[in-house]
């Protein structure tokens, strides 16, 4: 019976011990865990707190701070006398991103009664919302009243989500007088965005871009930069204050060969007329004025032109999306007269004293060509001729002098190649044709009637009006080349410089035909 109960017992304290034992390391075990977990839990606040300070403090001031980028202001142009003939002045905008709205469609309905949106805009705008991006601006009105904007402004508390803007658009002061010169500017397409690096790193909602004229040609010179605003703003993304504020560079000013006067005087002269009026400083070559006519006023693309004006625009018989100074192409007619008199005596065919017999009307194998005057103007010499624009007198020494010859001398003077190079897109290089061309483009020989058209200005020869003015001005200063220009260059020659040259070049010639 003792051995028993001493076995038991024995049994008893082992039980206990291996207990106190178990529950010892488990303490241990729990005790390492919590720890380690402590000691994790130090660590990690040391991390964010010491070693990623910075990194987390920029992201807390990324959600704190917003920055919207400002359209760039777009530079001017400016006339020969520094008045701006391309501007800018302030409109008043309303912009909403849709990811900051709470509701969208109560502020939808607020704005189309305090704006009276029409029915037609208003599902506009919801196509728009459902066809981009959450966090993409929509332009609700791109040109507010005074009255709206002060309107929204009064009601911005019940708008969450609505962002009156302050923006910049462009201004032509002058209306219809420069749009063939100056084009004008529309809201970036995405064509515009996609083939112009510029215009997509300096995109915002509402940029407005060249589409033609001079506007499009010197368009990554006026784009400009952004500015950029920096706000604080709540955890729904509202505005609570301004904290930063960059202004952005403004596009370059470029100044123009155009005197305005004359250029609106030349308007007023071609006014209700289909036409083209080219000045050109016959030393410099600076284009004084070049109105093309009917002409449009450019300020209605600016925020979208509606669709009367477009169709009044775009229908009119006259054409006046056709910049007739540039892109025209017509038969000269009795303006190419000088060049053919002027290449037969470059060429000794004729003098001055030349004369010819005109009946009204000359033969040739079995062909009559006519002279504009029936009864014809009798014995005429060059002078007379060029007086009475005789097409006789000009049928007969185009013959003698041929039409490979007056090609020679009409390309001196400027015709068959663009005036101004790629300033203007459209220009087009007209023609003035000669044996070869014929034969490579139409596969046939020249013939003689076609020498006798050419002679008066017909046939293929097609010029544009403003490369009939850059003859006229050299024939005017005496054949003395010039390089013709609409953009004021600082470092160009002056008049009194260029008529020097212009006399020494003619004393060098006289010393030759003397020598």
């Amino acid at each position: 019976m003792k051995n028993i109960l001493w076995v038991e017992v024995m049994l008893g304290e082992d039980f206990g011990v291996k207990k106190v034992q178990t529950i010892n390391r488990r303490m241990f075990i729990i005790g390492a865990a919590k720890f380690i977990v402590f000691t994790g839990i130090i660590a990690r606040l040391f991390s964010l707190q010491i070693t990623e300070n910075k990194k987390y403090l920029t992201l807390s001031d990324k959600n704190r701070l917003r920055e919207w980028r400002l359209p760039p202001i777009r530079g001017e142009f400016l006339d020969y006398f520094e008045n701006v003939i391309a501007g800018n002045l302030e409109v008043y905008q309303l912009h909403v991103i849709p990811e900051e709205v709470e509701d969208f469609k109560y502020l939808m309905v607020r704005l189309k009664e305090i704006l009276n949106i029409s029915n037609n805009d208003f599902k506009k705008i919801i196509k728009q919302k459902n066809s981009q991006k959450p966090w993409e601006t929509i332009i609700i009105s791109k040109n507010l009243t005074w009255e709206q904007f002060t309107k929204v402004n009064y009601y911005l508390h019940d708008l969450v989500g609505a962002k009156p803007v302050l923006s910049v658009s462009r201004n032509y002061p002058f209306n219809e007088n420069y749009t063939h010169v100056l084009g004008y500017v529309s809201e970036a397409s995405e064509k515009d965005i996609l083939n112009n690096e510029i215009i997509k790193n300096t995109h915002v909602p509402g940029l407005k871009v060249g589409k033609t004229g001079l506007e499009k040609t010197f368009e990554n010179e006026l784009i400009g930069t952004n500015g950029i605003q920096r706000y604080e703003v709540n955890a729904y993304g509202k505005r609570i204050r301004q904290v930063d504020h960059t202004n952005g560079l403004n596009g370059k000013i470029i100044k123009l060969t155009i005197d305005t006067e004359i250029q609106k005087f030349c308007n007023e002269l071609l006014k209700d007329v289909a036409g083209s009026i080219s000045v050109m400083d016959i030393y410099t070559g600076e284009i004084v004025a070049m109105q093309s006519s009917p002409s449009f006023d450019p300020n209605l693309f600016l925020f979208g032109i509606n669709q009367d004006d477009w169709q009044l625009i775009r229908n009119h018989p006259l054409k006046p999306l056709v910049n007739k100074t540039l892109s025209g192409l017509y038969s000269p007619g009795s303006t190419f007269k000088p060049m053919v008199a002027l290449s037969a005596l470059e060429n000794g065919i004729i003098d001055e004293n030349f004369k010819v017999n005109c009946s009204g009307k000359i033969e040739m194998y079995g062909q009559t060509y006519h002279c504009w005057k029936k009864r014809g103007h009798g014995v005429v010499d060059l002078k007379s001729a060029m007086k009475q624009s005789c097409d006789t007198y000009f049928y007969e020494i185009a013959r003698k002098l041929g039409v490979d010859r007056l090609k020679e001398t009409s390309t001196k003077f400027g015709l068959g190649e663009k005036v101004l190079n790629e300033t203007f897109s459209i220009e087009k290089k007209g023609l003035i044709p000669d044996t070869k061309w014929k034969k490579n483009n139409l596969g046939k020989g020249w013939v003689i009637g076609e020498t006798l058209i050419t002679g008066i200005g017909q046939g293929y020869t097609q010029t544009t009006p403003l490369q009939l003015c850059q003859m006229t001005a050299q024939l005017a200063n005496g054949g003395f080349k010039i390089y013709p220009k609409i953009i004021v260059d600082e470092n160009s020659k002056t008049v009194e410089e260029i008529k020097f040259l212009m006399n020494e070049n003619r004393k060098e010639l006289e010393k030759k035909i003397m020598d």
